[in-house]
């Protein structure tokens, strides 16, 4: 296997933002500040794993139905654990990221928008796994930290007779819609402020702008409805609410 020129200096760079990070959260002293070294330091392992895997396999239907599942189980069980492990909470993360990857994707290919390919099944469905990912957990967290921040109305509502899911209707809509926002923002501006590593790889890969462009779009809007589907069953999921649940660490 041939290794990089360019390796050397990338590691270099890659140290030093990790060590410009960790030093502006010590300085901070914001808890975890370890947190994204340790983050990096997996991301490269796992890159580098990955890539030698895929070199092998991205041509493989099966191998890539494979990839995509270990992908997904990874996703739900890192949700699960930022809301905190039950066997509820996994059903929770699990059934709402798979309706929604599977729902956007399967629209994705049902329509044409992208040819049912290996390559296309591998490269939009990591993309829509890993947003999914991304926006149960901001729904899950933001919907936990509402209620116990809200506590005193929830509470009055479920006195004055409302049922657990109407006492917390109002709250649970707010975590959708503020789950929602950094995808919806890197929706608008790209192009003007973002440019999607999908986009700017597609064309670094050989293909025309307007055909990476074409791709780009139809992953975003995928993102879309994956996350707004996602986001609304975890909502849903976790709307019922008796007791006072714990702070998300």
């Amino acid at each position: 296997m041939n290794v990089p020129a360019d390796l050397a200096p990338t590691l270099v760079g890659v140290l030093v933002l990790a060590a410009v990070t960790t030093v502006v959260l010590a300085a901070f002293r914001i808890p975890s500040m370890w947190a994204p070294v340790v983050a990096i330091l997996r991301g490269a392992v796992q890159l580098a794993v990955i890539s030698v895997i895929l070199t092998g396999v991205i041509t493989n239907p099966v191998w890539i139905a494979v990839a995509l599942v270990v992908m997904f189980t990874i996703a739900t069980s890192v949700a699960t654990g930022r809301i905190g492990w039950s066997t509820r909470g996994f059903a929770t993360m699990s059934t709402s990221i798979a309706v929604g990857v599977l729902v956007a994707t399967t629209v994705v290919f049902a329509t044409g928008a992208l040819a049912l390919t290996p390559r296309y099944a591998l490269a939009i469905g990591a993309i829509i796994i890993g947003n999914a990912m991304s926006i149960a957990t901001l729904t899950g967290r933001m919907f936990t930290t509402a209620i116990v921040d809200h506590w005193d109305e929830v509470e009055g509502w479920l006195a004055l007779g409302a049922t657990p899911r109407t006492s917390t209707l109002l709250l649970a809509r707010r975590a959708v819609r503020d789950a929602l926002v950094p995808a919806i923002d890197q929706t608008k501006t790209t192009g003007l402020v973002v440019l999607p590593g999908a986009f700017v790889g597609a064309i670094f890969g050989g293909i025309s702008a307007i055909e990476a462009g074409r791709f780009q779009i139809v992953v975003l809007a995928a993102i879309m409805a994956a996350g707004a589907i996602t986001s609304v069953l975890v909502a849903t999921w976790m709307s019922p609410v008796r007791t006072k649940p714990a702070q998300p660490a």
